[in-house]
C-alpha cells in the first residue's frame, strides 16, 4: 500500500472502532446506576453503622451535574472494555499485516496473558479498597467525614487500574526474554533489584501508609516476577536445543583441542614391508 491507502485504513478501522465504543456506552449507559451501588459497596459497609436508624449511605456531589457526568463516565468505561474485542481486533488488524509470523505468534500470547492478569489485577485493587477503607475513614471518632461523590470513584477506580496495570509488569519481563533481549539467567540475577523496585512501586501506590497493602501489591508483584524467570529458563532451554551455537559471538574462534606431536614415518614402515621388498 502507498501512505496514503496506509491513512485511509487507519481511518476506516478508527471508524469502525469508535462506533462500536459508542453503541456500547449507549447501552452501559443504562446499568450504570448498578455499577456505581456496587462501587460504593466499601464506603457504605463502613459508614452505614455509624448513621442514625433509618438513614441511607449518602455523598457529597457539588454540582447538579455530578450525578449525570460520573453515570456518563462509568457507562464509557463499560462500553471500552465491552467494545473491547472489536477496537482490538480492528488496531491489531491494521499492525498485524506489517509484522514477521513469530511476531504474531508473540502478539496473540501477550494478549491471551495480559487479559487475566489485568482482571486479576483490578479484583485485588478492588478488595485493597474493601480493606482499606475503614482504615482511611476510621482514624478518628470524632470527625465525620464527607465523602465528595467524584472524588470517591476517581479513588477507586484508579487504585483498581493501578494494581491492575502492577500485574502486566511480569508479564513484559517475559515478553523481553522471548524477543532474545534478556536471558533468563540474567532476569534471575537482577532479582534483588526487581523485588525492591517492586516493594517501591507498591509503597507508592497503594492508598494507605500501612504495609498490609503494599506488602499483597508487592508479593503478587514478586510471585508472578519469578513465574516469568522460570517460564524464560524454560524458553533458553528450549532455544538451545534449537540453535546449540546462539550464545556465541560470530568472530569468536572455536576452542582447539591440543594433540600430541607425531613422528615423521620411515620409509615403508607404514606399509609394512621393508625397503628390499618388491612394491
Amino acid at each position: 500500500m502507498t501512505l496514503i491507502e496506509h491513512i485511509r485504513e487507519l481511518r476506516s478501522r478508527l471508524f469502525k472502532a469508535c462506533v462500536a465504543i459508542l453503541i456500547t456506552t449507549i447501552v452501559a449507559f443504562f446499568f450504570a446506576q448498578r455499577v456505581q451501588d456496587f462501587m460504593t459497596v466499601p464506603y457504605c459497609d463502613f459508614i452505614q453503622p455509624r448513621l442514625p436508624a433509618g438513614t441511607k449511605c449518602q455523598f457529597n456531589t457539588t454540582s447538579p451535574l455530578d450525578q449525570f457526568m460520573l453515570n456518563l463516565k462509568i457507562a464509557l468505561y463499560m462500553g471500552l472494555i465491552a467494545a473491547g474485542p472489536i477496537w482490538l481486533y480492528q488496531l491489531w488488524a491494521f499492525i498485524a499485516p506489517g509484522l514477521h509470523k513469530r511476531e504474531r505468534k508473540f502478539g496473540y500470547a501477550f494478549a491471551a496473558i495480559a487479559t487475566p492478569l489485568f482482571a486479576a489485577g483490578f479484583a485485588l485493587g478492588y478488595y485493597m479498597v474493601l480493606r482499606s477503607m475503614p482504615w482511611l475513614l476510621g482514624m478518628s471518632e470524632n470527625i465525620t467525614a464527607t465523602v465528595n461523590l467524584l472524588g470517591y470513584f476517581e479513588f477507586v477506580t484508579g487504585v483498581m487500574l493501578i494494581f491492575g496495570i502492577g500485574f502486566e509488569f511480569p508479564l513484559l519481563i517475559g515478553m523481553l526474554n522471548f524477543a532474545g533481549v534478556v536471558s533468563a539467567r540474567r532476569l534471575l540475577s537482577w532479582w534483588r533489584m526487581a523485588v525492591f523496585l517492586m516493594f517501591l512501586f507498591a509503597a507508592l501506590v497503594t492508598p494507605t501508609p500501612d504495609p498490609f497493602n503494599m506488602t499483597v501489591l508487592a508479593i503478587c508483584m514478586s510471585a508472578l516476577y519469578f513465574g516469568a524467570v522460570g517460564i524464560a529458563f524454560l524458553n533458553d532451554r528450549r532455544r538451545a536445543r534449537r540453535a546449540p551455537y546462539q550464545d556465541l559471538a560470530d568472530d569468536e574462534a572455536s576452542p582447539i583441542e591440543p594433540v600430541s606431536p607425531v613422528d615423521a614415518p620411515t620409509w615403508g614402515q607404514p606399509y609394512g614391508y621393508d625397503d628390499d621388498q618388491p612394491k
